[in-house]
């Protein structure tokens, strides 16, 4: 007797192969059963025009917190996802020690979390405790290894320093961490050489891990930075992953062609380089990042002091000269922590800027200070025809970039970016379906098999017997983000079943409030 019967429905099974119609059936966390007989089951559920696929893996999570303080992750369940990847671009759960611990404080605080940890195996035990809708995987974040062990500070580490950030990564590839992430604009890790991060490297590729980055560019050196992943790819001797691939910024939108024909040699000549891509032309990311990388050294209140000195303020005001009233313009705030700058949320720095009577640089200064460098922004900068070309590629998978929200409580506050709440719709209804840029399959098997093998997770991403339930079932007609800029906090349409490990998270379009996702 199956626990479940999926009836009738059409089966895209992950791996790119043509759908067929099929029923499928779930025992336990597994699949039992795919082909037209219909055992028993204690439930059926009719998916007559509604297709059935593995669930969605997002390979771009930012959600180490987040997930702690709330574990229903309304806003990734609602999209079909089944399964994130976090600890990108840096930032991971642990290891939190010394200055990486400190800076992490204000985070916990403000999502309610009261508990504290410092390696991965007290993280996912406090995560298994708490509950999970979704299943969750994590990279270790280069920014934690380096924070823990010299702080934030520019200098390089010393043959000691090395060893010991080797020995943390050392200790949690062997917790769990599936490979080593950088955010190569973001400190500490904006202060690292291309040495560091080779001899970093060597640690999970020797366990079969993967190296992914937030490059050191996305725009004037794009071309650059890619040189440099796929150097450290080759000499390392690891698979290598790029992260949210873009070319920001008008005057580098040319470079697609140049990026992609750099990543297919690299790859011709048989390094393993993937990608990943939100179906957005806006990214998002602390608003601070606009600020030249030296004013960063030191930690938030270091950069805050710097802000305040009317001479160093000078400066950085020179450095930023050449970003004009459009490029302002484009420059959203999605959150703000002191309670009377909040009407700021889903507003310009342009528009803030006039209404408070001061130049851009004013009021970026003003609101810095005053937030404590605390604040979220989105940058409207990339086009549509490149995202096309991106989202084109074979090795591009689909990464929200975002942390999970849900619907109410800790973590529903702001104006984040939408692509939290539709990416996965928006890609599949926009980008496959309306604008045929691939057929379902390949794009399912974007967001299902490509994932599960680039990032070792067994038995995930694939519809066959024996593997894990995880299964979203949606209509093809329908899905379609809805979430905007303005307000984020909305559903997508179109997704109808979502199971993980077997177990109804999303049933007939509602949520269940299971916590059936694990910690792989």
């Amino acid at each position: 007797m199956l626990d479940f019967l999926i009836k009738g429905g059409v089966v895209v099974e992950g791996s790119g192969r043509e759908p067929i119609e099929a029923n499928v059936g779930i025992a336990g966390d597994r699949i039992a059963h795919i082909g037209a007989a219909s055992p028993s089951a204690n439930t059926v559920i009719d998916a007559r025009g509604l297709v059935v696929s593995p669930g969605f893996i997002d390979t771009h999570a930012h959600s180490e917190f987040t997930l702690l303080a709330d574990g229903r992750a309304e806003g990734k369940l609602s999209q079909g996802v089944t399964t994130e990847v976090n600890g990108n671009c840096g930032l991971s759960a642990a290891p939190l020690y010394g200055e990486a611990l400190a800076h992490r404080e204000k985070d916990c605080e403000e999502l309610g979390i009261g508990e504290r940890w410092s390696a991965f195996l007290d993280y996912f035990s406090l995560l298994s405790a708490r509950g999970i809708a979704l299943n969750s995987c994590t990279l270790c974040g280069h920014g934690n290894i380096r924070a823990s062990v010299i702080g934030y500070g520019s200098a390089p580490p010393g043959p000691e320093e090395m060893k010991e950030m080797r020995r943390l990564l050392r200790e949690a590839v062997e917790q769990g961490a599936r490979g080593l992430s950088t955010g190569l604009i973001y400190p500490p890790g904006v202060y690292s050489r291309t040495e560091e991060l080779v001899e970093l490297a060597q640690v999970p590729a020797a366990a079969g891990g993967i190296y992914a980055s937030h490059m050191r560019s996305e725009g004037d050196a794009l071309l650059e930075s890619i040189g440099e992943v796929l150097r450290i790819g080759r000499e390392a001797g690891i698979r290598v992953h790029i992260s949210h691939i873009k070319t920001s910024g008008e005057k580098n939108w040319g470079k697609a062609e140049e990026a992609i024909s750099l990543i297919e040699r690299g790859r011709s000549s048989g390094l393993a380089v993937t990608c990943d891509r939100y179906p957005y032309v806006a990214a998002s990311t602390d608003l601070d990042t606009v600020l030249p990388s030296w004013v960063y050294e030191g930690g938030a209140e270091e950069e805050v002091k710097r802000l305040r000195d009317p001479d160093t303020a000078a400066r950085i005001k020179r450095e930023l000269a050449a970003k004009d009233d459009v490029y302002w313009k484009g420059v959203y705030l999605s959150s703000v922590a002191c309670p009377e700058n909040k009407w700021m949320e889903g507003e310009s720095l342009f528009a803030v800027a006039e209404k408070e009577g001061k130049s851009p640089l004013d009021a970026l200064f003003a609101l810095l200070i005053a937030e404590r460098v605390r604040t979220g922004a989105i940058f409207f900068s990339m086009n549509e025809e490149n995202l096309r070309k991106f989202l084109s590629l074979p090795y591009t998978m689909i990464g929200s970039d975002s942390a999970v929200r849900s619907f109410s409580g800790p973590t529903c506050s702001g104006k984040p970016h939408p692509r939290g709440f539709g990416s996965f719709p928006r890609f599949i209804g926009r980008y496959v379906r309306e604008e045929r840029l691939m057929g379902l399959p390949e794009a399912i098997r974007r967001v299902s098999s490509l994932p599960a093998q680039a990032f070792g997770l067994q038995e995930r991403g694939i519809l066959r017997e024996g593997s894990f339930a995880d299964i979203t079932v949606f209509d093809y007609g329908k899905i379609i983000d809805t979430a905007t800029f303005k307000d984020p906090f909305r559903r997508a349409e179109g997704i109808e079943y979502v199971f993980v490990n077997g177990t109804p998270a999303v049933r007939g379009g509602e949520f269940t409030g299971s916590r059936s996702g694990r910690v792989l």
